[in-house]
């Protein structure tokens, strides 16, 4: 006998609703908005406990917000999401869920910073994608169709947030996406510059490609890799979602992995300090569980400066295409 994940209602493996509160039990995803904030009722000067007011009495600092450290876990996937050591707040966004005997659905979003709520554009892409994919993974749809239509859904969503008073300050994000079937096939859907690798026992990959003027230049060849890396353009993006962007149809990929491993999104914010796939093989540590890994990868990204938001999602792979 398990429990209703939202009651603690007892139900059964054969259940579908929770007959105490309604909750769909063949389908469980982060909270709409984004996963609640750890536990912090005690401030870092070990002094004392926050007042009613969210300020420390015996130092004064204030209660940081709930989205400047978030955390949630599913079974085979896992999330961590930080604001970092040098950003006033945390403009990264994920989202991901499972739908029982189908399969499951990731989205990592990166709020433009130079836009306005940039935050906001994020989260709201998230959980819009998000929605699309597990309604494609329950009714068993085409993945790629389905990650198009995530990506479109999700502009459309970001592009109401403009003011038409300021469209220069319009809200906007990137976006990466993966679903994973029963069958082990993966489906990647981008734009932006947020990022997907894969580590497996055969060897580490990255499977998107980089919506930004230096990578075009690079592709076109106007640039060297090296050249690029320190070039002003680096991460001027080409393509986003939101008001503005030019389109919202994301560039697609599908395999079907041979072996086990681990399918990693993240924001620019880890893979600035391990761009390649050999950094985050070496990095992800082996044999531990999905959250224990995005912990491990947001932590390197820390120790090394954390000068950005830092999000990265572990979905565990079986392999075997």
């Amino acid at each position: 006998m398990d429990a209703c994940p939202e009651c603690a209602a007892p139900v059964t493996a054969q259940d579908r609703f929770c007959a105490a509160c309604g909750r769909n039990l063949r389908l469980r995803r982060t909270p709409v908005g984004g996963p609640p904030a750890l536990p912090d009722e005690r401030c870092p000067c070990g002094e004392g406990d926050y007042g009613e007011d969210g300020a420390c009495p015996q130092c004064g600092r204030t209660r940081p917000s709930p989205r400047d450290r978030v955390e949630f876990t599913l079974p085979g996937v896992a999330g961590v999401s930080d604001r970092g050591r040098r950003r006033k707040r945390n403009e990264d966004s994920m989202a991901f869920g499972r739908a029982r005997g189908r399969g499951l659905a990731v989205v990592v979003c990166d709020g433009v910073a130079s836009s306005e709520r940039a935050e906001q554009a994020s989260q709201l892409a998230a959980d819009t994608a998000l929605d699309v994919l597990l309604t494609g993974v329950l009714a068993g749809s085409d993945t790629e169709q389905a990650t198009t239509d995530a990506a479109t859904s999700a502009g459309a969503a970001v592009s109401r947030l403009a003011r038409p008073e300021a469209p220069e300050l319009a809200p906007s994000c990137t976006f990466v996406s993966a679903s994973v079937g029963l069958d082990g096939t993966v489906t990647v859907g981008w734009i932006g510059d947020s990022r997907a690798y894969l580590v497996a026992e055969s060897g580490a990959a990255r499977l998107t490609t980089d919506d930004t003027w230096a990578a075009h230049l690079v592709a076109t060849g106007q640039l060297t890799e090296e050249e690029a890396k320190t070039d002003r353009r680096a991460h001027v993006l080409s393509r986003w979602l939101g008001s503005g962007a030019e389109s919202s149809t994301p560039q697609v990929v599908s395999l079907r992995p041979a072996t086990a491993g681990a399918l990693v999104l993240c924001s620019d914010g880890l893979w600035n300090y391990l761009p390649e796939p050999e950094h985050i093989a070496d990095a992800l540590p082996l044999g531990v569980p999905p959250l224990e890994a995005a912990r491990r990868l947001v932590d390197v990204a820390l120790e090394a400066g954390g000068h950005d938001n830092i999000t990265v999602v572990v979905v565990q792979l079986r392999g075997g295409g």
